[in-house]
């Protein structure tokens, strides 16, 4: 028995020796790819970091025994494989049945910043593994180690050097025990052990990692006794490009590129990438701006906003959140909220193609729908305003009507609102039940401002993208965005559409009630089509002109109801934001389609040549031209008005 773990034993050796010994003479890797991406904006201008590469010799020792203290404390005598530590992880890990310890070393984490993404299939281990040897067999320890801490994420700042000058204003060199033993701990969980957002969870685990340096004997009781108590002078920013959320846009463009097939995962086969994106910082930095400018008086409040060029649908700015380093969750790609009325510009264009014009009337009035399961539904409109007479498509935009769209969505049948918003590109789980009308489900902001240029671009579906172009460090261009545009909508009906949508800004449509956006009419210069949308949890707007889309959604994360306030806030951060940028581009609105005409209405009643009149638009033969031919064929439903 003896003998055979002997042999097996020797016959392990010899293979892992082998190893080595392959892997010294294969291919030499760079340490320096690791995390080697750059991504430029719109004007060539790098923005995702800084090249502040330092070599091991500029980093304090501090820093350096404090990392090896809590993440590798057998760094220097292993050869990649802490096997003892896997060993012991194991043991924990089987007994509580939990994933409880880890055990990778600092050159197997040093191997993971090698690849684009963190895959964790078999296939990606062995991988890693691989390069975890071709490291430890070509480069010297202090080698590794400085392309660990040169590479390592630190909350959203990637390096010790940018970590140490962000956090606390200086250069890594300059790190005393303290500061040092913040930014060691913060890896493990970077949100989590942030200074900046969780101080107590960061010195909890600044605690544990000075135990851990006495255990080691980097340093003794009294020091860390000093170490624990001393005043921290925390800074949280650059002196450039201080943005809360430039980071959105980073994983957005990381998200996307794990996307592209094209793309190598490993830095290794590309020495590393240019990411040419579509990013208007200048911009990216005043929507910014100006959602904390109307919401600072709450900083629990979440946003999620994308603008997006509807002609090639290019993002140029994206934010998923007030704050990157307080939440790194990417509100504007991954989370779903209802939309409310921001859904009914797609139900109204199906009207319209389905013989409404914007003259057609419903009563507005409180009512409750009996269906033939005896079941009722009783909306309301927002603040129990009706206008207890019948009313216009018109009118019900600009006040955003709920009796309105539940009458024109139950009338034109309710898949067909489900199959209207596949057909522009919403593919979330959408119920044809009679409360769609009304925005009751949940779809992502980015998809609904993706919807929205459809109207904006004439009734083309484009895709929005924030990749323009990636190279590798040789000069080859790897991926190039393929523009497809593909026409889904009719452009007559289309500008129609948009028209209706230009006023809920409008004081020709002041009567019973107020158009929806009148509260921002004074900032606005431009022609845009507008639609905004309330729950109880949510509140939305979308609009555009031909040049761009920017959508705002705001709420909070764990779905407590908001309140009215914020509805204008956000309003008056969309009027700013893009009117400011129109004062650096030129704004446009849409040529009028030959078979299109424009007839002055009453808005309100759609009677014809009125005191109080404004022009509605319609496709030649449809528009009413005496108060007797307005439209006629008012659906039947069963209904009881209150």
């Amino acid at each position: 028995m003896k003998k055979c773990l002997f042999y097996l034993t020797t016959i392990l050796l010899v293979l892992y020796g082998s190893l080595y010994v392959y892997a010294k003479f294969d291919n030499k890797i760079s340490i320096k790819s690791a995390n080697s991406f750059y991504m430029y904006d719109n004007n060539n201008e790098i923005f995702n970091k800084e090249d502040n590469w330092v070599s091991i010799k500029e980093i304090s020792p501090n820093l350096i025994n404090a990392t090896i203290s809590i993440e590798d404390k057998h760094f220097y005598n292993h050869v990649g494989f802490d096997y003892l530590r896997i060993m012991k992880a194991m043991t924990v890990n089987i007994k509580n049945m939990k994933n409880l310890e880890g055990a990778s070393t600092i050159t197997q984490q040093l191997a993971k910043n090698l690849f684009l993404d963190f895959d964790k299939t078999w296939e990606r281990k062995i991988e890693e593994a691989w390069l975890t040897i071709k490291l430890e067999s070509n480069f010297t320890k202090n080698e590794i180690l400085e392309g660990y801490l040169n590479t390592i994420n630190y909350g959203g700042v990637f390096g010790i050097e940018n970590a140490s000058i962000y956090y606390f204003g200086k250069s890594a060199k300059d790190l005393n025990l303290a500061e040092a033993s913040i930014l060691a701990g913060i890896p493990k969980s970077p949100s989590y052990y942030s200074p900046i957002t969780n101080y107590d969870n960061a010195k909890m685990r600044q605690k544990i990692i000075l135990n851990a340096m006495v255990n080691n004997k980097f340093i003794n009781e009294s020091e860390k006794e000093k170490a624990i108590s001393e005043k921290l002078n925390i800074v949280g920013k650059y002196e450039k490009n201080n943005s809360n959320t430039l980071m959105y846009y980073q994983d957005a463009v990381i998200k996307e590129l794990n996307s592209i097939k094209s793309i190598p995962k490993s830095f290794i086969k590309t020495g590393g990438l240019k990411i040419y994106t579509n990013l208007d910082l200048n911009t990216q930095i005043d929507l910014e701006n100006n959602i904390e400018k109307y919401l600072k008086n709450d900083q629990d409040l979440q946003v999620a906003s994308v603008m997006v060029n509807p002609n090639d649908g290019k993002i140029i700015a994206l934010i998923g959140g007030r704050n990157y380093k307080k939440s790194e969750f990417n509100r504007a790609i991954e989370s779903k909220r209802q939309v409310g009325s921001t859904l009914k510009p797609f139900l109204y264009y199906s009207a319209l193609e389905n013989g409404f014009t914007a003259s057609t009337t419903f009563n507005s009035s409180k009512t409750t729908f009996v269906f033939s399961n005896d079941e009722k539904y009783s909306p309301k409109n927002y603040g129990d305003i009706y206008a207890n007479k019948d009313i216009t498509m018109a009118a019900a935009l600009a006040y955003s009507d709920n009796i309105y769209a539940v009458k024109t969505h139950l009338f034109l049948g309710e898949n067909n609102l489900v199959n209207m918003l596949n057909r522009i590109g919403i593919t979330s789980n959408l119920s044809p039940v009679p409360s769609l009308a009304l925005g009751t489900s949940e779809i992502n902001i980015i998809d609904m401002t993706s919807s929205y240029s459809v109207f904006a671009n004439n009734g083309y579906k484009i895709k929005p993208h924030l990749i323009e172009k990636i190279v590798d460090m040789n000069g080859k261009v790897l991926y190039e965005f393929n523009e497809e545009k593909k026409l889904i909508l009719n452009q007559s009906t289309t500008y129609i559409m948009n028209e209706l949508l230009s006023n809920c800004y409008n004081n020709v449509f002041v009567d019973y009630n107020y158009p929806t956006c009148i509260n921002i009419a004074s900032k606005v210069s431009n022609k845009y089509a507008i639609k905004t949308g309330t729950t109880d949890t949510d509140h939305l707007i979308f609009g555009y002109n031909p040049e761009i889309v920017l959508g705002i959604w705001s709420g909070y994360d764990n779905n407590d109801d908001t309140y009215p306030e914020v509805s204008t806030n956000i309003k008056l951060a969309w009027i700013d934001t893009i009117e400011n940028y129109f004062k650096k581009n030129k704004a446009t609105w849409y040529k009028k389609p030959d078979n299109i005409v424009g007839v002055p209405v009453n808005p309100i009643t759609g009677e014809l040549n009125t005191n109080k009149n404004t022009i509605l638009y319609y496709i030649k033969g449809t528009e009413p031209t005496t108060n007797n031919e307005l439209d006629e064929f008012i659906p039947t439903l069963k209904e009881e008005t209150n």
